[in-house]
């Protein structure tokens, strides 16, 4: 390492005093057929797989200086060659995010790519040949270390495998943009880093790790490092010859590159720097020059660090990696009692998803029940559907899918199918006089400590305790739709609700593996109130005049998943102006019902858009019955007042107690409506913005949270 970077580095160490660091243990052995001595380097952390291995400052410096070592070693003759691998079930999982929060200065972000580029370029620069060994979970600039080795291995067992800094706001800045497309292609590079980064940080298998080329070998968990050495030998002596194919340099580099970039696209609309610094690196990597792709991925590195949507990334991050694990205001877990059985009220379609989902993940039996026996048949079938292409995915194996349609049935007598259940979830129609009568039924029929829970998505938890002899017991449990896909459940603590029934509405969250957010019962919660707040302020537009391909357009600058009307066909007319409706009645002030929205419902339109040019355009009918006015907005004016009410909408939500900080609110539209990483949710968005205080007179949060310290 260059005494400058070095220097750096230590600069950068002691702004981050709380690193984990990552130790390189070096370790000698023989390798088996007289091979030769072989050095063998170990990155662990000193912790379980609980607390993966990572990078900073200072375990890049001990790494370094295990490679002074084998570098010495390996120019005297005494090795043959040197692996690298990691701890039980972690290869290493890249830069440590905390670190990178607390960096104020571009210099610092510079010395932290140039140190990783560096260390790593020494497993490339040494004497004999190096192997990584991915022998568990591998991230980022853990994928990176190895990409610098002469050869890898890689464990069928391995279960996560990614560059992920796209995700995140940054690039694979170690080697990854740079030395995956001359491995193992482009176009493959590109699902890699592009695709699958976007596509919600999707993961690689061991396997696709090795059909993609990444690495050399496949080995099977239980011995991987015995039959990795005993590979290493072979490609040693020579008695095994590994051979790559050739890389396509020519239209279909630019072609993967286009596709990059439309994907790119086609998720963040150009909002976020990240991917398109990427494939500017990898489109110019294709001439092999390692010298001038490390360098650009320096330069990439250290701009994103010092912008505000890494900053926004990495705060993402620990929204959904820690916040969602310690639910703020959860009471003690020790309260929750134990569920033994489920029953469903409803057996559509958002019922027949919950039953799947509380029977895959509590493993207990869970009854549906409706008004007649076709709609109970008919949701069972669904379940036992799912279940079948589940195994056909070869996501359960068949005694599994035959254990899981077991634990589903039907019934039309409630009294028999909940006598004995511990949880019962209502998901029938929004109404508020249909979900009382439910309640009053359940009470008479089900054990005196089962929880009754509502799926509803905007109506008062409290009105609808509010006859029953023992309200204490009802929660809100409000999940989103797809209920496989998203994360997010809004638990609603009703005025009544007492700390047993909630702990136990928690203990059930984790255990279906969701999100679980504690919000007060207010109308429409958390997402729906804000998504109904900036799909009110877009209709408005619309119904006063301006073009709905122009409000339409309105937020594309934000990268939201989907536009607005996009989003309205998706949750649905008739159900997005019931909401609607529900909050004009209890905010007047600021929500009301679209009149075209109405009529839209009332003529049975079930979308606003048709697909026949394979593009989203208006329906012909749809646009005939809309009546509107003269003021004709721009695409600048809408975006202004629907981020202008989004803010007062969370300020007021705050003050209101809906929630308990800020951070909730981002976590909410995260991981319940699919808001992009790149915002932080909305509130870190609205602050870089200047929206927030324009709005409300202050940030939402605190300088450094979510953007870079002062």
């Amino acid at each position: 390492m260059s005494s400058s970077t070095a220097e750096l580095l230590r600069g950068a160490a002691e702004v981050f005093p709380d690193e984990v660091v990552t130790q390189a243990h070096v370790r000698h052995l023989d390798l088996p057929g007289g091979a030769g001595r072989f050095a063998l380097i170990t990155l662990d952390n000193g912790f379980d797989h609980t607390k993966p291995t990572t990078f900073g400052p200072q375990s890049l410096a001990r790494l370094d200086t295990a490679l002074d070592q084998v570098e010495k070693e390996a120019a005297d003759g005494e090795i043959v060659g040197v692996g690298l691998t990691g701890k039980p079930f972690i290869f290493a999982v890249g830069a440590d995010l905390k670190g990178v929060e607390v960096l104020k200065r571009r210099d610092e972000a510079l010395a932290v790519g140039r140190g990783g580029h560096e260390v790593f370029k020494r497993l490339a620069g040494l004497a004999v040949p190096t192997f990584a060994y991915y022998n568990g979970a591998a991230m980022g600039g853990g994928v990176e270390a190895g990409l610098h080795c002469t050869y890898r291995t890689v464990s069928r067992a391995v279960p996560a495998f990614s560059l992920p800094e796209v995700f995140l706001g940054l690039v694979p800045g170690w080697g990854g943009c740079t030395l995956l497309p001359n491995l193992i292609g482009a176009d493959r590079a590109v699902t890699v880093v592009i695709e699958n980064s976007l596509n919600q940080n999707r993961q690689l298998k061991g396997k696709q790790v090795y059909d993609l080329g990444i690495a050399d070998a496949l080995f099977e968990g239980a011995d991987f490092l015995e039959q990795s050495l005993a590979w290493t030998a072979a490609v040693l002596t020579g008695g095994l010859e590994v051979v790559r194919p050739d890389i396509d340099r020519g239209e279909a580099w630019d072609a993967a590159i286009e596709r990059g970039r439309a994907a790119a696209d086609d998720k963040v609309h150009g909002a976020a720097p990240a991917a398109y610094r990427a494939l500017d690196i990898m489109a110019a990597a294709r001439n092999g020059d390692l010298r001038q792709g490390f360098a650009a991925e320096d330069e990439a590195l250290a701009d994103l660090i010092m912008g505000g949507e890494l900053r926004a990334g990495v705060y993402a991050f620990n929204l959904v990696q820690r916040r969602a694990k310690r639910p703020a205001g959860a009471p003690d877990k020790g309260l929750a009692r134990p569920v033994t059985k489920v029953g469903v009220v409803g057996a559509g379609l958002m019922a027949s998803q919950l039953a799947l989902l509380f029977a895959r993940r509590l493993e207990v039996p869970v009854v549906l029940t409706d008004i007649d026996q076709e709609r109970v048949d008919k949701g069972v079938a669904w379940v036992h559907e799912q279940v079948d292409l589940l195994l056909l995915k070869g996501r359960v194996n068949q005694d599994a899918a035959n254990r899981l349609k077991g634990l589903v049935t039907g019934s039309l007598d409630k009294a028999a199918a909940f006598a004995d259940a511990d949880f019962v979830i209502e998901a029938v129609f929004e109404e508020l006089s249909l979900k009382q009568r439910i309640f009053a039924e359940l009470e008479e029929v089900v054990p005196a400590e089962a929880i009754l829970a509502t799926n509803t998505s905007s109506l008062s938890v409290t009105e609808m305790a509010a006859g029953l002899r023992h309200p204490e017991r009802v929660v809100g449990f409000h999940f989103f739709n797809p209920v496989a896909v998203l994360p997010l459940l809004e638990i609603v603590r009703a005025e009544r609700t007492d700390d047993a029934s909630l702990a136990t509405a928690f203990a059930v969250a984790k255990k279906l593996k969701k999100s679980a957010v504690l919000v007060k019962d207010a109308p429409a919660f958390v997402v729906n109130r804000i998504l109904t707040r900036f799909m009110g302020e877009v209709l408005g537009a619309v119904d006063e005049g301006t073009p709905v391909e122009v409000a339409d357009r309105a937020l594309a600058p934000l990268g939201l998943p989907m536009s607005p009307i996009v989003l309205l066909d998706l949750v649905g007319p008739a159900v997005a102006h019931h909401v609607a409706g529900t909050l004009a009645a209890a905010f007047p002030d600021r929500f009301a019902q679209s009149p075209n929205l109405g009529r839209v419902v009332e003529a049975g339109k079930r979308t606003l858009y048709v697909h026949d040019s394979g593009k989203p355009e208006l329906d012909p009918e749809v646009a005939a019955l809309f009546q509107v006015g003269g003021t004709v907005l721009t695409e600048e004016q809408v975006r202004d007042r629907a981020l202008d009410a989004i803010a007062q909408e969370i300020r007021l939500m705050l003050d209101e107690g809906v929630v308990a900080e800020a951070q909730d609110v981002d976590l909410c539209l995260i991981t319940g409506a699919g808001w992009p990483f790149h915002l932080g949710g909305i509130t870190p968005y609205l602050d870089r913005a200047g929206v927030s205080e324009r709005v409300t007179g202050r940030t939402f949060l605190a300088p450094g949270v979510a953007s870079i310290p002062e």
